[in-house]
């Protein structure tokens, strides 16, 4: 593992120039003294396609948290989260979110949406799996599909029905982009290296809970003691191209104290290692506390 020492303020220069590298002119234009925000529609990677910076997840504790608001409780959260301009949602089959996102989003523009979704395991038929998907969701296409919990270093093979078939399904415009959600630093690096990915979602928080590899965290003064080796990952990535969303920003939820989610918000916003985040919410106030944060983190840049 690359030890070298850097301060905060080198560390931060890095990666956002090499950020800057990976993506397409547009991701980096500004018009004047325009604000960066939370809800601005940002280029996911080389993909083409837009998203909006903060997403909401709907698989906290595997969907629990969310599926305990029920439907009245979830419509209300994905709607207040709509109309503050969140248009992207993240969800999964495993979640058992998929007919709550239908109901919640009925009526809304389904080109102003970016739906998310994620397949676990080796399904016999995945294409029939994603027919599924969009039925439960009441949509034709879906804008983003994952190999969901990629663990092995091997995942690319022993998941290689599911590849082929997202690859089939982008093809023919069932799926707009692909890719896969690492839990575990072998997968994260094997994902690297697999061609025809287009997105990754990544654990990233400077705390190092809940992410890939070592609890590799950061002192409290904000300076790096050195480079995570899930932080080079996430940086050949960009360089790669392609498009990185970071998940448990807020450690799984477990960062209950407002200083270490107002740090773990600034650093995703400010290291330019993401195009967006996708956090799992669970009340309108959450949803306004983490737009605030954001948008102060990226005035701050």
């Amino acid at each position: 593992m690359n030890r070298q020492r850097l301060t905060r303020r080198e560390f931060l220069t890095a990666t956002a120039a090499l950020a800057g590298l990976a993506l397409c002119p547009t991701a980096c234009r500004t018009t004047g003294s325009t604000r960066r925000t939370a809800t601005d529609l940002v280029p996911l990677g080389r993909t083409g396609l837009k998203i909006s910076r903060l997403g909401v997840g709907t698989g906290t504790n595997a969907g629990e948290v969310q599926r305990s608001l029920g439907r009245e409780g979830f419509n209300r959260l994905i709607r207040h989260a709509y109309d503050q301009g969140v248009t992207y949602i993240d969800t999964a089959d495993a979640y058992r979110t998929h007919e709550y996102v239908r109901e919640a989003i009925r009526g809304l523009p389904r080109e102003r949406l970016f739906l998310l979704t994620k397949m676990m395991g080796v399904p016999q038929d995945p294409m029939k799996e994603l027919d599924r998907f969009r039925r439960e969701l009441g949509v034709d296409y879906l804008d983003c599909v994952l190999v969901h919990c990629a663990t092995s270093p091997r995942w690319d093979t022993e998941r290689r029905r599911v590849l082929d078939a997202l690859t089939e399904a982008k093809q023919r415009g069932i799926v707009r982009a692909v890719g896969v959600s690492c839990h575990g630093l072998p997968a994260l690096c094997r994902a690297t290296q697999v061609e025809g990915l287009d997105v990754h979602l990544v654990r990233l928080n400077p705390q190092g809970r809940h992410v890939d590899g070592p609890s590799e965290r950061w002192d409290e003064s904000g300076d790096a003691t050195h480079v995570p080796r899930v932080v080079q990952e996430i940086q050949a990535m960009r360089a790669r191209g392609r498009g990185v969303i970071g998940m448990k920003i807020i450690g799984n939820g477990e960062f209950r104290s407002p200083a270490d989610r107002e740090r773990s918000i600034r650093y995703a916003m400010q290291s330019g290692l993401v195009d967006a985040v996708t956090i799992g919410f669970a009340s309108a106030a959450e949803v306004d506390e983490a737009i605030e944060r954001m948008n102060r983190a990226l005035a701050e840049v």
